[in-house]
């Protein structure tokens, strides 16, 4: 699909960063000309000015040149660069290491690591590790007069690059690892309103086909009528009965597609338009499955469970056809399913004869695009995509899912637990 071909870029919007550029250089030119000029600190203000005035020309190239909406990762990189040079520069003007706007090093490798490629990230954490070590050793004094009265140990002195560096890496680690996990669970989340919106569809075209199977069921019927009063009519003459024969054959044919249509849940008139009980979804969309796998169903409930209905829900419905799909999918020859329901909740439990999950993944089940490291099962697992939209789904319907391997069977397990108070007020 072309979503997934275009997602693996790294871009963010080119407004959004050149809007940050402007506070940055508005924010550089008001705190150098204060001290300055009001609180008469004593610095190359030429040099710091003419430093902050290329920041201004590059924003202004960014702005009125740069034709494109999105920054390309390597544009970001030439752009990031430039003001991690540009503040590194001031910072070697007014006092290096020591200097307490220091601390701003850090933006611009903390802002590209959620948005922009890890090989990128580790060339900004390289850059910026190098300039605080280098203004560590070299740099002008604190401006005077500061610089006759800040005197500190060497132990202090030389903790502050260190901690710089430390709070470098933990920062760029942690804006990494969920930039990654946010980019991750939009992909998903997008394919997931994809399969909705194909799923709505199919719902219509559904419909559509439940009313035509409503509408033949009369002429057909009329026309197995007259083919049996045609048969009854010219009862011995062979040729003529030949062709009763295989009218009558055309009009059961006909009936069994209709009748195949009609199971289908997706399809079907009465599953979509009616609230149904919930052993009623579950007969419902075994049935669907029925139709295109041999495996064997087996259904398993209270004879007393609840039988109060509750109102149509699309996402329940693909919810639980996820997790029954995924049964089917990864079992060798059954798929079991039970339904438990008392007066407070109602419990329904998806297990199958498979090989189950990989131990690695369990702790990671319900994050979409998982990956076992075990090179044995990873060719027999899939992305983790169905359950994690059939988890989000039931979950934003008050269920509670909890994903496991069988203790009494070989597969995996599926435990789906509603409270009946909130399953018959969705």
């Amino acid at each position: 699909m072309r979503f997934f071909e275009t997602s693996k870029y790294h871009s963010f919007k080119k407004s959004t960063y050149i809007a940050l550029r402007w506070i940055g250089i508005l924010g550089q030119l008001i705190a150098v000309n204060f001290v300055y000029f009001v609180l008469n600190f004593k610095f190359d203000f030429i040099t710091s000015n003419l430093v902050i005035f290329l920041g201004t020309l590059s924003n202004l190239y960014l702005t009125f040149v740069y034709q494109k909406t999105q920054l390309s990762d390597r544009s970001a990189f030439i752009f990031l660069v430039i003001d991690i040079l540009q503040l590194g520069i001031l910072l070697y003007l007014t006092g290096g290491i020591v200097n307490p706007f220091i601390i701003f090093i850090l933006i611009p490798s903390v802002f590209s690591s959620s948005n922009l490629s890890f090989r990128t990230n580790c060339l900004f954490v390289a850059l910026t590790t190098f300039i605080i070590i280098t203004l560590t050793f070299f740099s002008t004094e604190l401006p005077f007069p500061l610089s006759n009265h800040f005197h500190v140990s060497p132990y202090y002195f030389y903790s502050i690059p260190i901690a710089l560096i430390i709070a470098l890496l933990f920062l760029n680690y942690f804006a990494m690892t969920f930039g990654t996990e946010s980019r991750l669970r939009k992909e998903a989340l997008s394919k997931m309103e994809e399969v909705m919106a194909n799923e709505h569809e199919l719902l219509s075209l559904g419909g559509q086909a439940a009313a035509a199977a409503h509408s033949l069921g009369t002429p057909l019927s009329t026309i197995t009528i007259i083919s049996n009063e045609l048969s009854k009519q010219f009862k011995g003459q062979k040729e003529i009965e030949k062709d009763i024969e295989l009218l009558s054959s055309q009009v059961e044919r006909c009936n069994s597609i209709l009748k195949k249509l009609t199971l289908n849940p997706v399809e079907e008139d009465d599953f979509i338009d009616k609230d149904i009980t919930i052993r009623e979804y579950i007969n419902e969309i075994i049935l669907s499955f029925k139709e295109i796998s041999k495996k064997n169903f087996i259904f398993n409930f209270d004879q007393d469970s609840n039988k109060k209905k509750i109102t149509k829900s699309i996402e329940i419905i693909y919810g639980l056809r996820n997790f029954i799909g995924n049964a089917n999918k990864f079992s060798k020859n059954n798929i079991f399913i039970t339904l438990k329901s008392d007066s407070e909740f109602t419990e329904i439990t998806i297990e199958d004869d498979g090989s189950g999950y990989p131990n690695d993944i369990i702790p990671k089940i319900g994050e979409p695009y998982l990956k076992s490291y075990n090179s044995q099962t990873q060719s027999k697992i899939g992305l983790g995509l169905g359950i994690f939209i059939g988890k989000t789904l039931l979950e934003k319907n008050f269920a509670t899912v909890l994903c496991r391997n069988s203790k009494t069977r070989s597969g995996a397990e599926i435990l789906i637990k509603w409270k009946n108070k909130d399953l018959f007020n969705i």
